[in-house]
């Protein structure tokens, strides 16, 4: 397939699409609903911020990008991109759990999930999958572990595990860790304003080593001196770009855009905590309402 054909190529998910329009006009439903008690906290920006973060989804998983990250391996770390460092920021600064709790109809409420919430064990996972070494060490496991040739070409060998199983596990993970960064309402209300600030502290180390185990996994692709996933070996070449050229594209846009996305919070968490009077531009007022 030409790379004419490949930008006119649209091949939707219809089950990953239903998914998303679902969960789309719950949480609509459930935020035009708490609008109206809390309008000061559900501003306009977080409903924007989660129907972005689900249409990046959508961008990740279909149309060119989906066909173009089949034949280059750059526009495989651009999709990548979409599900790990755009959607599941985006979906968290739209503080996802209250509306989308109260978009649900209310027989399934009454009579299916409060009785599940009222035993506090959604809680308990929660805080258990969102401590900061749980969801680094899972993020790290599926980030690393899908960066192994072997892993890499058995999820290309197969659209189900490519689908469901390396995109859902990027997807999920990056939710758990990007989740105490940005630490939505209501679970940003410790009253033990110390407590919260050493927490807030760890997570300066806690970016910088994700930004480290990013740079080895994109170091190894621009400089192995040699095709790690033979499936792109294998394909007709697209505008000209070796495998190898082609592989060291993608560890450089992974290296810089995935730094990018660590570094940045990592220093305005820093001015944050240091600032005298905790004083914010609009950029870190943003954050730390999330």
């Amino acid at each position: 397939m030409t790379a004419d054909a490949l930008f006119t190529t649209w091949d939707i998910p219809w089950l990953v699409t239903a998914a998303l329009v679902v969960t789309a006009a719950i949480y609509v439903r459930g935020w035009v609903q708490i609008r109206k008690t809390r309008p000061e906290i559900f501003q306009n920006w977080r409903l924007a911020c989660f129907l972005g973060g689900l249409l990046a989804i959508f961008v990740a998983v279909a149309g060119p990008l989906d066909a173009f990250a089949d034949r280059l391996l750059v526009m495989h770390m651009v999709q990548h991109f979409f599900l790990m460092m755009i959607a599941p920021p985006l979906i968290i600064f739209g503080a996802p759990v209250v509306p989308m709790l109260r978009g649900l109809p209310r027989w399934l409420m009454r009579r299916g999930l409060r009785p599940l919430f009222s035993s506090g064990i959604p809680h308990r996972i929660g805080a258990f999958l969102t401590r900061l070494r749980v969801a680094w060490l899972a993020w790290t496991i599926a980030f690393v572990g899908w960066h192994i040739p072997k892993m890499y070409e058995l999820a290309l060998s197969s659209e189900t595990i490519h689908e469901y199983g390396e995109h859902a596990s990027f997807f999920l993970t990056c939710l758990m860790f990007w989740w105490p960064v940005i630490a939505p309402w209501p679970f940003r209300q410790a009253s033990d304003t110390r407590h919260r600030d050493s927490r807030r502290w760890m997570l300066i180390p806690y970016l910088m080593l994700a930004d480290i185990v990013n740079t080895g996994v994109s170091a190894m692709l621009c400089f192995s001196g040699g095709v790690l996933y033979p499936s792109y070996a294998e394909q007709t070449r697209l505008f000209g770009l070796s495998a190898l050229n082609d592989q060291i594209a993608a560890g450089a846009f992974m290296w810089v855009m995935g730094s990018m996305m660590y570094l940045i919070p990592g220093v305005l968490i820093t001015m944050q905590l240091l600032s005298p009077k905790r004083r914010k531009p609009a950029v870190q007022r943003m954050v730390a309402a999330g």
